[in-house]
């Protein structure tokens, strides 16, 4: 009985010290100087990008200001036309929304981003899903993806358009773009666009 009771409460000081130690989402969204900390940090001290979206939103202290800081699309940008890759793609959404990205820009999970490992930061990809055939062009802005079996890391907005929002994960096919390929593809995306609209 005696025993049982030591244990009972050396399981339950364990509890609450382990849960003193704990901090909530969002609450170390900055460091020491108040710098927000990269989202590359972010896929290591957390388990990866949330595969789901459904992490908690970002914390009050993120800006309220546009997110949306992207530079213009140039010639003069990296040419990785080259570029092919087959592998798994993941997504990463709320959980990392407003945190600076391994180009210093801020995550926007609505823009066209997406993180990979060796890609120049800037150059433009044709992501395709082969299994609905559906497509999409986006910016290479991180660093990642950090979890194993991943080749590449899309922003919410990209894996709705490929519709692999709900299984999380999907086989797809990479294929690099020229700056003025990429140029020509989002013209294309941006008029048929404003054709549904109407």
């Amino acid at each position: 009985m005696k025993t049982r009771l030591t244990r009972g409460l050396g399981t339950l000081f364990a509890f609450f010290v382990l849960a003193g130690c704990a901090t909530p989402p969002g609450a170390s969204d900055t460091s020491a100087d108040d710098t927000p900390q990269s989202t590359k940090n972010m896929h290591l001290s957390s388990f990866g990008p949330q595969s789901y979206g459904n992490a908690p939103a970002s914390s009050p202290s993120a800006p309220a200001s546009p997110l949306a800081d992207a530079q213009p699309l140039t010639d003069d940008g990296a040419d990785v036309a080259d570029f092919h890759q087959i592998g798994r793609a993941s997504w990463y959404g709320r959980f990392f929304h407003g945190r600076r990205t391994a180009n210093g820009e801020r995550y926007d999970m609505h823009a066209m981003t997406a993180a990979h490992r060796t890609l120049p930061l800037g150059s433009y990809v044709r992501v395709t899903n082969p299994a609905n055939s559906r497509s999409v062009v986006v910016r290479i802005n991180d660093r990642g993806p950090y979890a194993r079996g991943r080749v590449i890391d899309l922003s919410m907005a990209a894996a709705a358009m490929l519709d692999m929002r709900h299984s999380g994960t999907a086989r797809v096919k990479i294929e690099g773009l020229t700056q003025q390929e990429a140029r020509a593809e989002l013209n294309e995306t941006l008029a048929s666009n404003s054709d549904s609209s109407k």
